[in-house]
């Protein structure tokens, strides 16, 4: 049996009506969906509205690479440390996506005695937030090929269509499809199938500030053009309606907890390279109201998840992060100094210094936002003394403090270090956040300073597409907007293969999109998947169910 699921089926979850009480939840406020999770009624969360605010922390990582970092098992092995260290915390972590589930990647609960639970729950269905995002995302598909089909009074340019279909699931043959084939089955058209993570009403979903804002968002969502340039929207269609009703029991809060009985809200799943890859923004306003420190994750790289969600949804949601803590593994930084993944086993020293410079830029870019960092040296066994001597060594040029933590085996004693520096960040020194560009600056001018006070690049370079599209936003009213760079996770460049902490590189924007509902503009650097394929191998044809009822190896 997978490890981490015999671990998750050693403990019995306590019942979420517990875990209610302990985080200040009123039984009245819970829908429970079974006896250990449950959604959180909005006029509790809006009566919450005047209490002060929690000390945020960010979690982050260095660039990702195969030997795995484990940024959400630290998020949460923190949070079980600062529970048990008197302190009342909440997690806030994003939902799985089916597609990497029965991909590659496998679930996103965290793993060893560092899990939120249900496990098997939170990686399948959960509570349907992801189904009613994908049938409201599609039924807005429907009603524009509807709207053509009874005469087109809106004068839609069929070759204008932006707004694709979506489906949590991988599927490669959908990338690119044909619709409406046959007389009586509407306009024929080229269209296509992106993963529902990958959606702007995902995105939309988790930047709305409650339903108001989440129809009013809907609406603006832009899904085609007619022959003249002006845009179409949801609105424009009368979707928006039907779409927030469809949605209104989703954007309610989903409360879980970890293994050792921290509270944990888990909602919204946004990709963290088309869009911005933080959990739902109602569940983190709803966190930093109910505890003393919340803990958070961003996706991917601080480079990538943890600066949008510093420019996007920290700039929307008028968050204050109060430090960030970013994760890192000797055998990625080994990686990042050149290893093999099949020679990580082995003691090198010296890749680990070369490696190291990744580590030290994603830390310097956490301060460039005015945030004290730490980082969360996620520990395996592999690893040697000198090694992580030789990370301390790489920290202490830029005046950093690292914590060991063995979360995956020990659960919150693993991480009993870490919270204690970061209790001493929050309670010792005042954060100063703020984006690193501010909204009137043009598109063109914030893209070009993400490139180079982030990436290290010398500059950007901008297609001649991409340039008419911004140039186009600004004279529609979008200039404000912050960006959302779709770039690889897996480089400060954007050619995946290019590690460590290279400069002078350009960063080329291939395209642009504009997510007017979710209200930022989306800069597409090289190829970026948003419909992904299963392997050869994928981990679906490993899973099933035995004569109990019990799934079988799952994640």
């Amino acid at each position: 049996m997978n490890p981490d699921l015999a671990i998750a089926r050693s403990v019995t979850l306590r019942p979420i009506t517990e875990i209610a009480q302990k985080a200040g939840i009123p039984d009245d406020a819970l829908e429970p969906y079974g006896r250990t999770k449950a959604k959180i009624g909005f006029p509790f969360i809006r009566s919450l509205d005047t209490k002060p605010d929690g000390a945020l922390v960010l979690v982050s990582g260095i660039s990702p690479t195969p030997a795995g970092e484990g940024k959400t098992t630290t998020t949460i092995g923190l949070a079980d440390a600062l529970t048990a260290a008197g302190k009342r915390t909440m997690i806030c972590l994003r939902e799985p996506s089916l597609g990497p589930c029965f991909g590659v990647k496998g679930g996103a609960a965290g793993g060893g005695w560092a899990q939120v639970g249900p496990m098997e729950d939170i990686n399948l269905h959960f509570t349907g937030d992801f189904h009613a995002i994908t049938t409201a995302h599609n039924l807005l598909s429907a009603l524009i090929d509807n709207h053509i089909h009874h005469g087109n009074s809106l004068g839609i340019d069929t070759r204008r269509i932006t707004w694709r279909r979506v489906m949590d699931m991988n599927d490669r043959a959908l990338r690119s499809i044909i619709t409406g084939l046959g007389s009586t089955n509407g306009p024929t058209r080229e269209d296509g199938f992106d993963i529902t993570v990958a959606s702007e009403v995902m995105a939309v979903f988790c930047l709305a500030r409650d339903l108001a804002d989440l129809q009013a968002r809907l609406g603006r969502i832009v899904v085609a053009s007619r022959k003249d340039g002006s845009l179409i929207t949801a609105a424009d269609l009368k979707a928006d309606g039907a779409m927030a009703a469809l949605l209104k029991t989703a954007l309610q809060p989903n409360l879980v907890q970890s293994l050792e009985g921290t509270p944990a809200l888990v909602h919204g799943g946004p990709f963290a390279n088309i869009a911005h890859g933080c959990n739902s923004l109602i569940a983190t306003r709803l966190g930093l109201k109910l505890a003393d420190i919340v803990v958070t994750e961003a996706g991917f790289g601080a480079d990538l998840g943890g600066e949008k969600f510093l420019d996007i949804k920290s700039r929307m949601g008028h968050l204050k992060p109060a430090c960030a803590v970013v994760v890192a593994t000797v055998r990625a930084l080994k990686m990042h100094g050149g290893v093999a993944k099949s020679e990580l086993g082995t003691e090198n020293v010296a890749a680990v210094t070369e490696g190291s410079v990744n580590l030290l830029r994603h830390v310097r870019n956490m301060r460039q936002f005015g945030l004290p960092v730490v980082v969360a040296l996620n520990r395996f066994t592999s690893d040697t003394n000198a090694e992580i001597d030789a990370v301390a060594a790489a920290l202490e040029t830029i005046n950093t403090t690292m914590a060991l933590c063995t979360h995956w085996a020990d659960g919150a004693k693993g991480t009993a270090t870490l919270a204690q520096l970061v209790i001493d960040m929050i309670q010792n020194h005042t954060a100063d956040f703020a984006p690193i560009y501010p909204d009137d600056m043009k598109l063109t001018d914030k893209i070009r300073t993400i490139a180079q006070r982030i990436y290290g690049a010398a500059d950007i370079s901008l297609s001649a597409t991409a340039s008419r599209k911004l140039k186009s936003y600004e004279q529609q009213g979008f200039g404000h907007m912050p960006i959302c760079m779709a770039k690889t996770q897996s480089s400060f460049s954007a050619d995946p293969t290019l590690l460590g902490a290279p400069t002078g590189h350009i960063i080329p924007i291939r395209d642009t999109r504009l997510s007017a509902g979710a209200g930022f503009v989306v800069a597409i650097c090289g190829d970026i998947m948003t419909m992904p394929g299963l392997p050869r191998d994928p981990a679906a044809h490993h899973i099933g169910v035995d004569p109990t009822g019990e799934i079988t190896g799952l994640f």
